[in-house]
């Protein structure tokens, strides 16, 4: 009779593994379901989104040409209207060629793109480790 509970028990445990296994497989299928699901959603708010910041420089590069035409037609009332232009022009030249340098600085600063400290400190720990097996060996 003990064989018998024996072999009852290790079949309720082989089909409670069985279930597990079952169990959990649905569980990921679903859990990878709901996971494609939840990005479809972001990706199509993501998408609106970018649409919208598409929409919003469109129209700011209108409005940065009203102000442009706002800018020369108020110069217009001390010096002409070519020279108002002009000058506007020059401004607007010598702002992008100041945000170029620093663009340039900045990126120069960010390359090349490796990570110096984390090297760094691999380097130092590779260093370690040999010292480490050669003290040990001896």
């Amino acid at each position: 009779m003990e064989n018998n509970k024996a072999g009852m028990r290790d079949e309720s445990v082989s089909e409670l593994v069985k279930q597990l296994s079952e169990q959990t497989t649905i569980l990921v299928r679903k859990e990878v379901e709901l996971a494609k699901a939840e990005l479809a959603e972001k990706g199509k708010k993501a998408g609106l989104g970018a649409g919208m910041f598409g929409g919003a420089g469109f129209f700011g590069f209108f409005a940065f040409g009203g102000l442009t035409a706002t800018f020369i037609l108020a110069l217009t009332t001390a010096v002409s209207p070519w020279l108002a232009a002009l000058i506007v022009t020059v401004v607007y030249g010598a702002i992008a060629g100041v945000l170029a340098l620093q663009g340039k600085k900045k990126v120069q600063e960010a390359t090349p793109p490796v990570p110096e400290r984390a090297v760094d400190s691999t380097k130092e720990d590779v260093a370690w480790v040999k010292t480490r097996t050669k003290s040990a060996r001896q």
